[in-house]
């Protein structure tokens, strides 16, 4: 494996459970600047589900694991697209604010993830096929 690609693994693999332990953090309520109790119930259980998601995606992608790239992919560009709804659309502050600069760096990481997937899926594990 080239070692650019390592790179992309290991990051993606940092930044996924990184995104765990933020999500955890927010449904226990630790973190200040999580989510506001006039979030939508629907936008919370999406939340909350990334408490499962990302890590899973963190180990599989760990493990070598195509299954890992694409959950990756998908918790990336579906995390940016739900954070970018909480930011501009439920947050009607004008201007920058720490949730829509995280929000774009969710963004770029997304786009980053789905341009590298073609040069990274190659080196990693598919599953196996029933005979």
């Amino acid at each position: 494996m080239p070692r650019w690609i390592r790179v992309v693994v290991i990051v993606t693999v940092c930044v996924l459970g990184y995104g765990g332990i933020v999500h955890l953090g927010d449904l226990l309520g630790v973190r200040p600047g999580g989510p506001s109790p006039s979030t939508p119930t629907w936008l919370m259980l999406y939340f909350t589900s990334l408490t499962v998601f990302d890590p899973l995606a963190a180990l599989l992608l760990a493990l070598r694991r195509i299954e890992g790239l694409l959950l990756g992919c998908a918790v990336f560009v579906s995390d940016a697209a739900a954070n970018g709804y909480a930011n501009y659309v439920l947050d009607t502050m004008p201007g920058i604010t720490p949730g829509r600069i995280g929000q774009a760096v969710i963004t770029a990481l997304a786009v980053a993830l789905i341009a590298a997937t073609p040069a990274v899926a190659p080196w990693l594990h598919r599953p196996r096929r029933a005979s």
